[in-house]
């Protein structure tokens, strides 16, 4: 078996892009498995800047192939702009190295459409959502009324299928939120021209594909979006995003077994981040937050939002844990610690009087805990250039130490910097 799994164990933005691209140097096969284009993978190699939001992390390595597979919802519009922009910095130059699902679902216009008008109206109910449609595309998905990739090459089951969406949709944009209806014939011919531009990388059975790549003992990273508590069923709903996050929707997006998973790989910031409204135990609205957001750079890769910033939460952190059956861990961005006199970490929660070490199954009761802290002495300096463990500062590792005793599974890859290169690895991914 050589599949891996990595996921986001905390509200997303835990830094798996860089996880996967710096894996991608020894995979066969990077698959993304859920979500869209709602989420943003940040990868900055050799100082230059690449943000990806559907196109898999593996794509900046031209032997690694990459897949997107039927659990997406592909906004086609975004993915067009994608890779043009990837061709225009030398890479995906052979068409091949990307492999599209011809049963992932199409996201169009008129999602975002609705996903914006129906936020808009939330006012002070908002969920935080995105707009980018992903929620509407994945209601169609469960209605059984979405366009597949597959039907964007057979024209007259796209006009079909196309009419009975925006029966539906274009009734709603009018009458209840009082917006301009989407027109099918300009729709359509935008859809031809896009369909063309993304025929080169269809593929009718990536789910046939995959499996025989594990069968030949391929090396397979499956790539997820979002962080594990904004899990559609496991997440502090209703602030969640549309899909599962949990390292068990790689096997029902891909179509595998889940005996083909050799490791999950959880991704944790060495202190905590959430764009959007929901409860947040560790949120810090102080000069220490502050300095989180600003050396560590937290704002959102897709909308560009500011994060919310607080201390590490151990105890979500061994909820994530426990519902992914994570086996290792990758610590990111502990070079934003740096200099801090003080560094926390949440051990247990206070609810209603109680101690607790379990994390609440509501977010009521998620929204009245209090973390209780312990505090370890920080380190001062610039710990970017460290290429080993022996070389961060006494403090640090102790830091990392504690961490991996508190949660009991152990630190494999430490990241001490945004670059590819500021990876420590404790030890190898396969």
């Amino acid at each position: 078996m050589s599949g891996i799994i990595v996921i986001g164990s905390q509200w997303g933005d835990e830094g798996k892009g860089k996880v996967v691209d710096v894996f991608s140097s020894q995979s066969d096969y990077v698959v993304r498995y859920q979500g869209g284009s709602n989420a943003g993978h940040t990868l900055i190699v050799d100082g230059k800047k690449t943000v990806l939001h559907l196109v898999p992390s593996g794509i900046l390595h031209p032997k690694t192939k990459c897949i997107i597979s039927t659990g997406v919802v592909l906004d086609i519009e975004t993915l067009i702009v994608e890779i043009k922009a990837l061709k225009a910095n030398g890479l995906l130059q052979d068409p091949s190295q990307l492999m599209i699902s011809d049963t992932a679902t199409v996201l169009l216009k008129y999602h975002r459409e609705l996903d914006q008008a129906r936020e808009e109206e939330a006012r002070n109910e908002k969920i935080g959502t995105t707009g980018k449609g992903i929620g509407p595309a994945y209601e169609d998905r469960a209605s059984r009324k979405a366009i597949l990739f597959g039907d964007l090459f057979n024209p007259e089951t796209l006009k079909a299928k196309l009419e009975k969406s925006l029966d539906e949709k274009n009734f709603l944009l009018e009458h209840k939120y009082k917006k301009s209806p989407i027109n099918i014939d300009s729709l359509l011919k935008d859809i031809e021209v896009w369909t063309e531009e993304l025929r080169p990388y269809r593929n009718k059975n990536t789910s046939y594909d995959i499996h025989q790549a594990l069968k030949a003992d391929k090396k397979i990273l499956f790539e997820g979006a979002q962080g594990t508590l904004l899990d559609l069923l496991h997440g502090t709903y209703p602030y969640v995003t549309s899909s599962s996050t949990i390292s068990g929707s790689a096997c029902i997006g891909t179509g595998i077994g889940p005996n083909q998973i050799q490791k999950i790989v959880g991704i944790t910031k060495a202190y905590t981040t959430r764009v959007g409204s929901g409860p947040f135990p560790t949120e810090l609205d102080d000069e220490v937050g502050q300095h989180l957001g600003k050396v560590g750079n937290e704002f959102g890769a897709t909308t560009g939002r500011k994060r919310r910033c607080g201390w590490l939460d151990l105890v979500a952190l061994k909820y994530a844990i426990r519902i992914n059956g994570i086996t290792n861990l990758a610590l990111m961005k502990i070079d934003v610690l740096s200099d801090l006199e003080n560094i926390k970490f949440c051990s247990s929660y206070e609810i209603d009087g109680v101690e607790t070490h379990v994390y609440p199954s509501t977010p009521g009761e998620l929204a009245k805990a209090k973390p209780i802290y312990k505090s370890v002495k920080g380190w001062k300096g610039d710990i970017s250039k460290a290429k080993a463990l022996q070389d961060l500062p006494a403090e640090a590792r102790s830091l990392v130490s504690l961490i991996g005793s508190e949660v009991g599974i152990p630190i494999d890859v430490i990241s001490v910097g945004p670059g590819r290169d500021q990876t420590i690895w404790v030890k190898p991914l396969f």
